[in-house]
């Protein structure tokens, strides 16, 4: 081998006569909606525009060892196969989808060792088993369904996101080839591939974007009137709100919590300004600033040391411990949700725009330093937000679930002879727990759970800004005003974009433009045969559909013991109750209606591998011993019959429902009595 790094294009690297051999101490396949939803935007992200020449896009990194005396050039992959295996994945479906070009992609060029149910998956799949529909060669016990799911997934999702950003699909396919480029290491032969694998996980990482941005923020505030206490400022609320899995009280010492969050109470947020924030967070007598205005690149990257507990000793890992509840964003990205909502501007929802979004709302503007208090003081409050009014997953007594708590300080001594801090229902009753259920509390965190397994990836959670906007702007923020708000952005959602067709609105135009309000009438909704055509399997463009949907069935049926704890989950397939290619013996039914609405619901991947083929009877015995996956598969399944005519009926209900919904917004505009 001539040299160590390679740059290669995605068709240098799977043109190839090469084999990427993933060895049998890798793990298996993993990526899922998330993933690869992140890296088919990415490409799109990258494409040029108005006729600007391309760039390329570096995809990562690929580290292999290059095996000797196999007969042909053999790379074993050390690093880098979760991406590998994706892009291999993408070309064999615009292989098999006709895409012109890919003739050179004769072979996969993957090979998996020891594995030979992976490898009979890939096999199949480039020889086009799943194109378009899963095809009877693809036997059930030589699938990898992880594999295969990662290939569904990308059929679904690579048709609407391109649909979405207005992009040809020769054009990505021309852009994907040749100037999406990925970095080849192949480590030296004399390394010892264990040690290296152990070690590889464990070495310096680069300084984070974030982490730039915070730096050259304290550099510009040395031009502010107070640089010391402006800075310290700074430090503190970005090191306090960093950490997206705890409650951003949690951040700070109890005297500080007193003066911001309400002494004895810390559920208030009290400042109303930079200058208030900046006096709450006075300069201590030693430590970070104090005696001089430079300080050091370390001190200006120390995280917080853990806050005090209120009788000065540290706070006990319990309650309060970061593992309990997880965030359904990052911090990056959880930055530009903050810049947009405090300027009003479109900016991008993707932590690949950070630094670039930053330069041009806050570096350029006339008074730098004067924005960058702004925005401290707007990403503290947001951030307070989002831990008491946004969902979250909550790990506790060995379960998880979705929650909508915000922090409560008890004051009255324990038997150490300190209060203590607990997490309660945001709305209605401050009992822990059970309580989550009960009223309008409930409804919010369906709702928000909703929106999230519905955009499951941490860039353009519209709906996360949605919430955000209307929070930060509200005076006080009202359990009915909130509830009403984000059923009128879902609907917005549902019949202004995802039903709208060429006239989709932009989710800018929805949230800042109409505050959240839907356009669309029920009289126009109704009388439209084109929802129907819309609903149809491969022509729904996000899983929200179904979600809203299942939201309303589960206010309408929620009395029902079945129904009543229904949680939402990730669920990316979108099953055909009856199937599409039925077993042997089996009567098929008509595209028009195995195709139609009423036929389809949301269940996971890996049930809809196991159940695909199942008729209506053999699924409904299925599902009597397992949970459900969706409140209309559950109301399919009282059926007592499934058929063409149940399907048509079926279908004219559920769009019924989706269309009653929009009188809730004509009653809520006084439209109606």
């Amino acid at each position: 081998m001539s040299e160590q790094i390679c740059q290669l294009s995605i068709r240098e690297l799977l043109g190839e006569s090469v084999h990427y051999v993933i060895p049998v101490y890798q793990r298996n396949y993993a990526w899922d909606e998330a993933e690869i939803t992140q890296l088919i935007q990415d490409v799109i992200d990258y494409l040029p525009q108005d006729g600007a020449a391309p760039q390329h896009y570096y995809i990562g990194t690929l580290v292999v060892f290059e095996r000797q005396h196999t007969g042909s050039t053999a790379y074993e992959t050390i690093d880098g196969q979760q991406r590998l295996t994706t892009l291999s994945l993408l070309l064999s479906h615009l292989k098999n989808s006709g895409e012109p070009g890919l003739a050179w992609y004769d072979a996969p060029r993957i090979r998996f060792e020891s594995r030979e149910r992976s490898q009979k998956t890939f096999a199949a799949i480039f020889a086009g088993a799943l194109e378009p529909v899963p095809k009877g060669f693809l036997a059930a016990q030589d699938t990898n369904t992880s594999i295969t799911n990662g290939y569904q997934l990308i059929q679904k999702i690579l048709p609407r996101k391109l649909k979405e950003n207005g992009v040809d699909r020769h054009e990505f396919t021309r852009y994907l080839l040749e100037n999406v480029v990925l970095m080849r290491v192949c480590v030296p032969q004399q390394t010892d591939l264990n040690h290296y694998f152990e070690i590889m996980n464990s070495r310096g990482e680069q300084l984070e974007k974030h982490e730039v941005l915070k730096a050259r923020m304290m550099e510009a505030l040395r031009d502010d009137a107070e640089p010391e206490r402006s800075r310290h400022c700074l430090h503190v609320v970005w090191e306090a709100c960093a950490n997206m899995e705890r409650y951003v009280q949690m951040g700070f010492t109890p005297t500080q919590r007193d003066a911001i969050f309400g002494a004895g109470d810390w559920g208030r947020f009290q400042p109303t300004d930079f200058t208030q924030l900046r006096d709450a967070l006075a300069l201590p007598a030693t430590g970070i600033g104090a005696g001089s205005t430079a300080l050091t690149l370390d001190q200006i990257l120390e995280p917080s040391r853990p806050a005090a507990g209120a009788g000065g000793k540290a706070e006990p890992k319990g309650e309060e411990a970061p593992e309990r509840f997880h965030a359904v964003i990052n911090f990056p990205n959880f930055l530009l949700h903050v810049l947009r909502v405090m300027t009003g501007k479109n900016v991008p929802l993707d932590d690949k725009a950070l630094i670039a979004e930053f330069d041009t709302q806050v570096f350029n503007a006339d008074e730098p330093a004067a924005k960058i208090r702004e925005f401290v003081f707007a990403l503290l409050r947001c951030k307070y937000l989002f831990d008491h009014y946004v969902v979250k997953r909550e790990f506790a007594k060995g379960t998880d679930g979705w929650s909508l708590k915000r922090l409560k300080w008890n004051a009255a001594v324990d038997r150490h002879g300190a209060g203590r801090t607990s997490y309660v229902n945001t709305f209605g009753a401050d009992d822990e727990g059970a309580g989550a259920d009960r009223g309008d509390n409930r409804r919010i965190l369906m709702l928000l759970s909703a929106f999230h397994v519905s955009t499951p990836t941490r860039v353009y959670k519209h709906w996360l800004n949605a919430a955000l906007k209307h929070l930060y702007d509200a005076q006080q923020v009202q359990e009915k005003s909130y509830l009403d708000y984000l059923e009128s952005v879902s609907r917005a959602f549902v019949f202004d974009r995802y039903l709208a067709g060429d006239d989709r609105a932009e989710y800018f135009d929805i949230v800042y433009g109409r505050k959240g309000q839907c356009a669309r009438g029920r009289d126009e909704a109704a009388g439209s045969d084109r929802i129907a055509s819309r609903l149809a399997y491969g022509h729904i463009e996000n899983n929200l559909v179904f979600n809203y949907l299942d939201y309303l069935l589960w206010l309408k049926h929620r009395t029902n013991d079945a129904v009543s704890g229904f949680e939402f989950t990730f669920r990316s397939s979108v099953e055909h109750y009856y199937p599409q290619n039925p077993k042997e013996g089996q009567a098929p039914l008509e595209p028009d209606a195995v195709d139609s609405f009423g036929n389809l619901c949301l269940i996971s991947h890996s049930k809809n591998s196991r159940l695909s083929n199942f008729m209506p009877t053999a699924k409904k015995e299925y599902y009597a011993n397992n949970q459900i996956d969706s409140i209309k598969q559950y109301l399919m399944m009282q059926r007592p019959e499934w058929n063409a005519d149940a399907i048509r009926a079926h279908g004219e209900e559920m769009i019924g429902v989706l269309v009653d919904s929009l009188e809730r917004e004509a009653v809520a505009d006084g439209l109606v009595s």
